[in-house]
């Protein structure tokens, strides 16, 4: 016979274990996938333009409670490289358009552009000079790992540059600098922002000019992910009319890219701070034209489309970064989660009707049997008695709610019943 209780009893704390298993998961769930309290950001030379930006990012991100830890660089290129390298632990970057494609970096997403990177080509000679000038000249193209690197070795062998140019070397934008002024070089490729204090030095520096790129439309037929930009004359020193002239640049842009398994919460609060940091009118662009939801080398992350076409989510409009995304996470594991228990504890109350009345049930189905006996007289009336005795001692020691208490009572007026029926068959039999 099946010990009911016994069924009962596990039933119950299966149904806890169940429970407190659930619940315990989906705790261990919400704290795993909480965004992380530190990222790590490739920028650019310390002191440089974008690694400037990176400050600006580090104080937004600190406000929210993110420390993000910026990493010194060579440039575009290494930050592409770290980007890649899962060990690395750098998950965002600044990258320079036209030095990959999705293909080569199925890792790395992008969050959009975030501002031009404009191509300078300063040199000792006259204002008003092109590119022809690097004939002979001693040329710096920027380290191993920059983009100006790439972008100029590029350009020198698809014009064929490369076969007038004297000597090449691989300064940093700073130094650069210093030997052109020192004439230790005569002419250097710079890629960095207008406000950079290299760019601004040598735009004061006297015998230094900026050349001005004749043709830049071919050079954009064939690369696409430049961009032709004008730095008006005057605009550095309109007193002394420097630039002189109206001087045609080339432009990258750079975009904001990010490892594809950075948090989402991560991702927006980047693409807060850089609606914030670059959606300001500039020398190259206008109000609001950057961050764009452009995807150069790069597919935007699925974050950054969602962000662009609708903003923020909701939550994060209103409410603290960590109070926001700790209701998101609760939402993702308890929305679900209730679907699965409604139907559960809509049961339980049946189940726990059947239970109590199962208690009641089970001393029926022995009364049934005893009655039985007495039908066919295959007991003696004192065996039957103490049966009966016993069935009313458990009877009444049974213990239900209140909700219960009727059924309870007509099953000990039955078992009495039983009793009379049984006293009325030894009065009749012979002794």
């Amino acid at each position: 016979m099946i010990d009911v209780d016994r069924l009962q009893r596990s039933w119950f704390i299966l149904t806890i274990a169940g429970l407190v298993a659930i619940f315990l998961a989906a705790g261990i769930y919400i704290v795993e996938t909480m965004p992380p309290r530190t990222v790590v950001m490739a920028t650019g030379a310390e002191g440089g333009a974008n690694y400037q930006m990176g400050l600006r990012y580090r104080d937004i991100l600190a406000q929210s409670g993110v420390n993000l830890r910026l990493v010194p660089t060579s440039g575009g290129l290494e930050n592409l490289a770290l980007l890649k390298d899962p060990e690395s632990a750098v998950g965002v970057g600044f990258i320079q358009g036209g030095t990959t494609t999705e293909k080569e970096s199925p890792d790395v997403e992008s969050l959009g552009t975030v501002f031009y990177e404009p191509l300078w080509f300063f040199f000792r000679g006259e204002p008003g000079d092109d590119i022809r000038a690097l004939r002979s000249r001693r040329l710096s193209i920027g380290p191993e790992g920059s983009g100006t690197r790439a972008l100029a070795l590029e350009l020198m062998k698809k014009f064929k540059l490369d076969t007038v140019i004297g000597e090449v070397f691989g300064f940093t934008p700073q130094l650069a600098a210093d030997k052109l002024i020192a004439g230790d070089i005569d002419a250097a490729f710079i890629i960095t922002a207008w406000d950079s204090p290299v760019v601004q030095q040598l735009m004061d520096a006297k015998g230094i000019a900026l050349a001005s790129i004749l043709r830049a439309d071919a050079y954009i037929a064939h690369y696409p992910f430049l961009n032709k930009l004008i730095l008006p004359a005057g605009v550095s020193d309109l007193l002394n009319n420097r630039p002189p002239i109206d001087t045609v640049m080339l432009a990258p842009k750079g975009s904001l890219a990010v490892r594809a398994d950075l948090h989402p919460a991560i991702q927006h609060l980047l693409l807060t701070a850089a609606q914030q940091i670059h959606s300001q009118p500039g020398i190259f662009q206008k109000a609001g034209q950057f961050p764009a939801a452009e995807s150069i080398d790069l597919p935007l992350s699925d974050e950054a489309q969602r962000f662009y076409k609708r903003g923020l989510p909701f939550l994060q409009k209103y409410l603290p970064f960590w109070i926001a995304t700790l209701v998101e996470r609760l939402l993702v594991v308890l929305l679900p989660l209730a679907a699965v228990l409604y139907p559960v504890f809509r049961f339980l109350p049946q189940v726990y009707d059947w239970a109590m009345q199962s208690k009641i049930r089970r001393l029926y189905d022995e009364m049934r049997a005893i009655e039985s006996e007495m039908e066919l007289q295959e007991g003696n009336a004192d065996a039957i008695d103490a049966k009966l005795e016993d069935l009313g001692q458990r009877a009444h020691r049974l213990s239900l709610p209140t909700s219960y208490a009727s059924m309870l009572y007509t099953l000990r007026s039955h078992i009495n019943l039983v009793r009379g029926r049984l006293a009325s068959i030894a009065q009749k039999s012979p002794r």
